[in-house]
């Protein structure tokens, strides 16, 4: 039988019973400690490093088509002070929702036609990625979608996205372009320059 040094670092109960691992090992091992339960059925290595986003770490694996957006995609860009109270995530509209109660998740919709447009990668932990918007494509995002998350949250963003160093303009044009939103975007950007 096969031991947890078989297993990834961060992994689910799928994975585990996929190399013969019985779930009452499974769970013997969270309940003495050597494992711990990011969320139902994921489980991380306790003597692993700690992740930087253990949130978005669990979340991934619990909905790996998923990226996560919005206002946890802009605290981690610096776009925002707000500290979010779920994970804000993206899935392609007409696709199920997953489930997942906790971490707490907040799910959005998006067009599945420009659903991978300005789609990155964050290091949740060391060597572990999740996806995730861009700064600029989470700027635009704000933008399109400021009736439901706020006006002020959506300028301030974009104030705070135009004074880091590696702010790219065209790219936002480009993406406020492919997602509609060209038009607020450039009205904010006057408002902002005339301030």
């Amino acid at each position: 039988m096969k031991g947890m040094e078989s297993l990834p670092t961060t992994f689910t109960a799928a994975e585990a019973h996929q190399i013969g691992i019985h779930p009452r090992d499974l769970y013997r091992w969270r309940d003495t400690g050597q494992t711990l339960e990011l969320s139902r059925g994921v489980f991380r290595q306790a003597d692993a490093p700690t992740p930087t986003y253990p949130d978005f770490l669990a979340v991934a694996h619990r909905a790996p088509r998923a990226i996560i957006c919005l206002i946890s995609a802009a605290s981690v860009w610096d776009l925002t002070d707000e500290l979010p109270a779920a994970v804000t995530i993206a899935v392609p509209r007409g696709t199920r929702p997953p489930q997942i109660t906790f971490p707490p998740v907040e799910v959005s919709r998006f067009d599945p036609e420009r659903f991978d447009l300005g789609l990155t990668h964050l290091d949740a932990a060391p060597g572990e990625l999740v996806r995730i918007y861009s700064a600029a494509r989470t700027v635009v995002d704000l933008m399109r979608l400021r009736h439901r998350i706020g006006e002020p949250l959506a300028l301030g963003a974009l104030r705070r996205y135009l004074s880091q160093r590696d702010a790219d303009r065209s790219e936002l044009t480009e993406l406020a372009r492919a997602l509609d939103v060209l038009g607020p975007l450039r009205s904010a950007l006057d408002v902002l320059e005339a301030a």
